[in-house]
């Protein structure tokens, strides 16, 4: 009697999943940033049963997941699922003079975010928040510090007082990126925020989560020029 494998089935059913040029264009999507369903048909031009049709293929291959809004907790964002597709690293797909990274209150992710950055790409990067708080949150301090991040805190600023029109904007909260809105030149990821609690293992993983999302994107994204 042959033995499987352990995982072959499980890999057989990516490799399958990502057979079809559709699923494999909205793959290619989310290796960069989260997206609603709606944002997705709109940016691959894809009628919605149709969308609903791959999406529930790659679901069940456990390429992607879904979670809800920490927002307006109504809508639905499509996530490329952890280790999901470790070998899938984008090429260079975009130029940028900056990249800007935007959560609600500029204290905590939006920071830590810009801080790893600066550490993977020699794109610059900044800040900013659609609420600035007073400062930065004292746990995203530490958590820099536990995870030997060169973060120099920089007082909280508003978007309307930071972002250009050539900047690369990636918002960090699903609040964020619902009060800016989709649009060329702009990503979101959807990082749980690590406030809410204020222990330090939600700042820890929130290091972690933004630390996985910048590795994935940073070799997509060159400086202009």
């Amino acid at each position: 009697m042959t033995v499987e494998p352990k995982g072959l089935a499980a890999r057989a059913a990516v490799h399958a999943a990502l057979g079809d040029p559709s699923r494999l264009a909205i793959v290619d999507a989310l290796v960069l940033g989260e997206a609603s369903p709606s944002e997705l048909q709109h940016l691959l031009d894809m009628p919605s049963n149709l969308m609903a049709h791959h999406v529930r293929v790659l679901e069940e291959a456990g390429v992607i997941s879904r979670h809800r809004s920490e927002g307006d907790r109504r809508r639905t964002y499509l996530a490329l699922a952890p280790g999901a597709l470790n070998a899938l690293r984008p090429t260079a797909v975009r130029e940028a003079v900056r990249v800007v990274f935007v959560c609600t209150e500029n204290s905590a992710r939006s920071q830590l975010a810009a801080a790893l950055w600066a550490g993977e790409s020699p794109v610059p990067s900044t800040s900013a928040g659609t609420h600035p708080a007073a400062a930065v949150h004292p746990g995203a301090v530490a958590a820099a510090r536990r995870h030997r991040l060169p973060l120099t805190p920089a007082t909280p600023r508003h978007v309307d007082d930071v972002l250009h029109p050539e900047d690369v904007v990636i918002t960090v909260c699903d609040s964020a990126h619902e009060e800016l809105g989709a649009g060329p030149g702009r990503l979101h990821w959807s990082v749980r925020d690590p406030a809410r609690s204020g222990e330090d293992a939600a700042f820890d993983r929130a290091v972690d989560d933004l630390a996985d999302r910048v590795s994935r994107l940073a070799p997509a994204i060159r400086p202009t020029g």
